[in-house]
């Protein structure tokens, strides 16, 4: 039988993911942003002193807060609901009833494995049924749910499904190809390879309709 800490190593060099949604507690919105910065920096502080780093430098000083910051009002904000944004929507009152495509939106987001960056392009498209979306809601969208600790399976099926509800239609679909620096930078370090993930909802499951869309994103990976 392994042992529970080589399960959890296993998982995480695997990239496995074991949640459809972000394993958020229920109080983790109980204290401020103010006091989880404060939390953080003293919890950095310890993590370089105990690597051996001397904090006096002028270079360090300021490091713990940058990063407590840095890991609540940027590359983790997306946890917050307060700031999940808006999607407005629009009545779709000129007919538009073709495959609308929003290609190459920038994916910044955080492997909850290993903490390093996965960076990376988004392909969100969706066809109408009655409503659209402004399109820069479709690239905030993306934005919320990766400004947070993820898997890339979870973060395409999220942003799928976020436009689902604000469109009120299942045709919406994904795909995200992207470089995930835990492959890159360490354990393999394989500087190459990126990782394809995506979601097809309503008439993207239907082939003609799924290989249109690949086409607009010129993505030759099959599926």
């Amino acid at each position: 039988m392994i042992k529970n800490e080589e399960f959890q190593d296993e998982i995480g060099d695997n990239h496995v993911s074991l949640s459809a949604k972000n394993p958020v507690r229920d109080d983790a919105f109980d204290i401020t942003d103010d006091e989880k910065i404060e939390k953080i920096k003293k919890d950095v502080e310890s993590i370089l002193i105990t690597l051996g780093m001397d904090l006096t430098d002028d270079s360090l000083k300021g490091t713990p807060n940058r990063v407590a910051k840095m890991f609540v009002k940027e590359i983790f904000g997306g946890l917050n609901p307060a700031k999940k944004p808006k999607a407005s929507t629009f009545d779709n009152n000129y007919k538009y009833g073709e495959m609308l495509v929003e290609k190459n939106i920038i994916v910044y987001s955080t492997c909850e494995h290993h903490l390093l960056p996965i960076i990376g392009r988004a392909h969100v498209a969706y066809i109408s049924n009655g409503t659209v979306i402004g399109l820069s809601k479709m690239n905030r969208i993306v934005e919320y749910y990766a400004k947070r600790p993820q898997v890339q399976e979870r973060l395409t099926m999220q942003i799928v499904q976020e436009l689902q509800i604000a469109l009120g239609t299942e045709d919406v679909a994904c795909v995200i190809d992207a470089k995930h620096l835990c492959v890159n930078s360490r354990g393999i370090s394989d500087i190459e390879s990126s990782t394809v993930t995506s979601e097809f909802g309503g008439k993207f499951k239907d082939n003609v309709t799924r290989r249109e869309f690949l086409d607009y994103i010129k993505l030759e990976t099959k599926f």
